[in-house]
Order: C-alpha cells, then sequence, then structure tokens
C-alpha cells in the first residue's frame, strides 16, 4: 500500500511539474502582446516607441513607406488616413503618425498643414513671418494613429510645448527642428541626436497606447 502511495505522490508530482512548465511556456508566449509595424523613417521616434513599448511585450518593428497625404483640418485625420491605407497595403498592425507645428503668434500656422509649408517657405519662410514679433510660443502636436489590420484607426496624442528661436541653430534633424526650442531647453531640437532627441519629445501618445494595448 506504501508502495503504491509513493508511485501515486511521484506521479502527481509529475503532473504538477508538467501543469507549471506549460504555465511558464505560456507565459514566456504571452510576453510578447502585440506586434506593431511603425510606418516612419524617423530614427528617433522608432526609439521612442521601442523604449516604451517593449518592455511591456510589445513588439515593434518598423518600415519607411510612402503613404497618401491627404490636406486635411487635424493631424489625427491625416494620421488616421495614412495608418488605414499603410495597414491595408502591409495587411498588419501598423502606428503611423503625423506631426504639425503650431505657432501662437501665427493663430496656429502651419498646423495640419505643416509639411506643405515646409515645402513651400521652410523655417527661413516661417522666421521672416515672425520677425518683430515677441510671442514667440509654439508646440507640436503629434497624432499617433494606431490600426490593426481590418479594422478602424484609433488616435493617441503628444504634445510637445516650445517656442521658435529667432535664428536657425543645430545640425540634427531637419527644418523646423532648427527653429524650435522644446519648454525646458535653451538649444533648439538640431542641437540633440537621435538618443538625445527621444528624451526631449512628449511622449505621452506612446504610453497612452501602451495602455490601450495592454488592456486590448
Amino acid at each position: 500500500m506504501q508502495r503504491e502511495f509513493t508511485l501515486i505522490h511521484e506521479q502527481i508530482a509529475r503532473n504538477y511539474k508538467n501543469i507549471k512548465k506549460y504555465d511558464i511556456i505560456q507565459s514566456k508566449e504571452m510576453i510578447t502582446l502585440k506586434k506593431i509595424t511603425f510606418v516612419t523613417g524617423n530614427w528617433s521616434k522608432i526609439l521612442s516607441a521601442k523604449q516604451i513599448l517593449e518592455p511591456l511585450g510589445i513588439e515593434v518593428s518598423h518600415v519607411k513607406m510612402e503613404t497618401t497625404e491627404i490636406q486635411a483640418d487635424s493631424v489625427e485625420e491625416i494620421a488616421i488616413h495614412s495608418a488605414k491605407e499603410a495597414s491595408d497595403k502591409l495587411k498588419c498592425n501598423v502606428l503611423k503618425n503625423d506631426t504639425g507645428l503650431f505657432v501662437e503668434a501665427l493663430g496656429g500656422f502651419p498646423g495640419p498643414y505643416t509639411h506643405y509649408v515646409d515645402e513651400k517657405i521652410g523655417e527661413d519662410g516661417l522666421l521672416k513671418l515672425l520677425e518683430g514679433i515677441e510671442n514667440r510660443n509654439a508646440c507640436f502636436i503629434e497624432a499617433f494613429a494606431y490600426c490593426e489590420y481590418g479594422k478602424d484607426p484609433i488616435v493617441f496624442k503628444s504634445i510637445t510645448k516650445g517656442k521658435i528661436a529667432k535664428e536657425k541653430s543645430g545640425t540634427f534633424g531637419w527644418s523646423w527642428d532648427f527653429i524650435f526650442i522644446p519648454e525646458g531647453y535653451d538649444k533648439t531640437m538640431g542641437n540633440y541626436n537621435d538618443d538625445e532627441r527621444c528624451h526631449v519629445w512628449n511622449t505621452d501618445g506612446y504610453k497612452e497606447l501602451a495602455e490601450f494595448l495592454k488592456e486590448n
């Protein structure tokens, strides 16, 4: 009887170990909760996304591809359209962002038309528009549209406050980076490399996305 009891006990122990082993395997598999493709060529944004999302089990890959940039009255609309187009083309879950520079003294101009204005007058033209104006307050509004394949995009937003410098400065980034001084800093974005810039930009949009992905 004792022998049978011992054998049964050993079998239960083995089964328990197998169950625990299975649970551990399942847990490891569940660590990667989501996989998303960030459609961007901006490395500082990719770094920010990876730093915030990957520790939470959200695997971030990236691809640089062209999408149709519609003319709209908000950066959110532009991001939504681009995300849906990219998701349909790539057949996967994507993250697409659109950013607008909003200058207080110019009534929020260029706003959602930032890319168009950059092509037409660039940062030099904007500095000319602000000649003699003391109010240099401005902000970048960045809309992140997350689109699961076959579904409608959901938008999250980050706002980086700052001011427009009176002259260009820096060698990193592009266009507006050379004239935008983030709040709490004394140099333009153009003076910070990719590793530094991912700490300068407001990352609320990524954090809200992370919370959404954790719950859904």
